[in-house]
């Protein structure tokens, strides 16, 4: 079994944000981070699920997702998200990340464990320092898709 440890940051909600991932399989483990000039806690959330599938190179293993955001858990795990795509999003955030994750998840169908945040869980507590690490960068990249539609 693979497993997926995330979490996101935002300092300012939006502000500069980061994510952080790690990948597990057997003995071998893999740390992710990004950060951004500007974006929100819940992009970051989505983002980390998102880089940690997209990392994974073999198919037919099973993924487990564990995640501090009810609002990615749920939205994939209560099928709020196939809902959402059915009203082609309609009055949503965050389109164009559903619309990155839906193809991995349909084709890798992971499942989500919703954990406690900031409760000492040691993957959990590390991936929130790889997000703030990341968001606390000096050179961070531009998340396009939020800054251009602020800008609306």
């Amino acid at each position: 079994m693979i497993r997926i440890y995330t979490d996101g940051a935002a300092q300012g909600n939006p502000g500069p944000g980061g994510y952080g991932t790690i990948l597990k399989f057997n003995q071998a483990e893999k740390e992710l981070s990004e950060g951004f000039r500007l974006t929100t806690n819940n992009r970051m959330e989505l983002l980390a699920v998102i880089k940690g599938l997209e990392a994974i190179k073999k198919n037919n293993i099973p993924i487990t997702i564990y995640s501090d955001s009810k609002y990615v858990v749920e939205a994939v795990e209560k099928g709020w998200l196939w809902n959402w795509q059915k009203k082609n999003f309609k009055d949503k955030a965050n389109v164009d990340l559903w619309l990155r994750y839906i193809p991995l998840h349909q084709k890798l169908k992971p499942k989500f464990v919703w954990i406690k945040g900031h409760a000492g869980h040691p993957e959990n507590e590390r991936c929130d320092v790889l997000a703030v690490q990341a968001a606390s960068e000096k050179k961070l990249l531009i998340d396009h898709e939020y800054e251009q539609n602020q800008k609306k």
